[in-house]
């Protein structure tokens, strides 16, 4: 049976890929769901490997971050933040700031730039 972080990390890179194909696509919507999605299942990754336990039922990236004790930079922290929006913008559309049309190739394009260096940083720290 794989490990349960081992899984955590497959459905994030997973989610990454799909962010890529969604700009691809056209979908920036999409892109941003994407890519909230990849970095909340790293943070249970690490969440699941530190503290060997269920990680929380919540969508807030910060506080999933911090409860790993992970060191985030302000940077790190406005990022998490970021997409943490975009996962509630999408997935209640009376709180939706944006919409399909209001999301430009270049932030569905940067978000996802910024996504990939994320999980790669994120990923580095379960070593």
């Amino acid at each position: 049976m794989t490990d349960p972080h081992i899984q955590w990390i497959e459905q994030a890179e997973y989610d990454l890929a799909a962010a890529g194909d969604m700009l691809k696509a056209g979908r920036l919507y999409y892109v941003l769901f994407c890519c909230q999605q990849a970095a909340e299942k790293m943070l249970k990754a690490i969440y699941v490997r530190k503290l060997n336990n269920v990680p929380p039922r919540t969508h807030q990236l910060v506080r999933i971050a911090e409860e790993t004790k992970l060191e985030l930079s302000e940077e790190h922290k406005n990022f998490l933040r970021e997409l943490s929006a975009y996962y509630i913008q999408s997935r209640y559309p009376d709180e939706m700031e944006n919409t399909e049309d209001d999301v430009s190739v270049d932030l569905a394009a940067q978000v996802l730039r910024c996504t990939e260096e994320l999980i790669k940083w994120l990923r580095s720290t379960i070593q």
